[in-house]
């Protein structure tokens, strides 16, 4: 008779979790996360206080994504990504209060990915796999694979 390891998910009594968003094993969800329907989280993840996810984000396995982050509809996040606190991301290139006829813009985030805290990842990009972004840093297009970026906008600094 083999015996197989249970796995568990921690998940704060204050979380915010639709019950159409679909969570993975392992999972840890701190104090007043908020995860709208849709959301898809992978294994081994762990999601701080007080984020936001959108609906239809998609957020691969063993990812981390520290307090207070932001992540709306569009994102789609790889696997061992680091998201740094007070992170957001955007979906739409000319926000309006009143603009019916909004779109929203896919952005994607790849494998081995680090945002430094307290970014802005503006909508419509793609960050390459195992680039860091350093803290404060606003990304307004795409970057390439293996590169260290800093700055407003960011720029390339040197490869990884």
């Amino acid at each position: 008779m083999s015996l197989k390891k249970q796995s568990k998910n921690f998940i704060s009594k204050s979380a915010d979790i639709s019950k159409k968003a679909k969570i993975g094993k392992n999972c840890k969800i701190w104090n007043n996360v908020q995860i709208r329907e849709k959301v898809v989280v992978g294994n081994n993840c762990t999601i701080s206080k007080d984020v936001y996810l959108d609906k239809n984000v998609k957020i691969g396995n063993s990812t981390k994504i520290q307090n207070a982050s932001q992540i709306y509809d569009g994102v789609e996040i790889g696997d061992n990504v680091f998201i740094g606190p007070g992170v957001v991301f955007t979906n739409d290139k000319f926000p309006r209060a009143n603009n019916k006829e909004w779109e929203i813009k896919k952005t994607i985030i790849s494998d081995g990915v680090s945002i430094g805290a307290n970014s802005t990842i503006v909508c419509g990009i793609k960050i390459g796999k195992n680039s860091m972004i350093g803290a404060g840093s606003v990304v307004t297009k795409n970057l390439k694979n293996n590169g260290l970026y800093f700055g407003n906008p960011a720029k390339f600094i040197k490869k990884l």
